[in-house]
């Protein structure tokens, strides 16, 4: 048996997650750096928020879900850009 699509096994199942979702990709330059290290150590949670609030979405569901959102985001960039030459 086959393995299923990352897309499909990773996507949000609720309003909440989706929103979440979508705030993310909108945050995407809104991204903290460490000074002089390069890497990227989150996102501005306060303008995720404020996005998110402006958008209409559930801000007490984003204060749960972005953290987590944000855990897994810095952590694939990071090793990206650790494994770039």
């Amino acid at each position: 048996m086959g393995e299923r699509c990352p897309y499909l096994e990773h996507e949000p199942l609720t309003d909440a997650g989706w929103q979440a979702w979508d705030v993310i990709l909108r945050c995407s330059g809104q991204l903290r750096l460490a000074p002089h290290a390069g890497i990227v150590i989150g996102i501005d949670m306060a303008a995720a928020l404020a996005l998110g609030a402006a958008l209409g979405h559930d801000v007490y569901a984003l204060a749960e879900l972005l953290p987590a959102a944000e855990a897994g985001l810095v952590a694939a960039i990071n090793t990206r850009l650790s494994e770039e030459p």
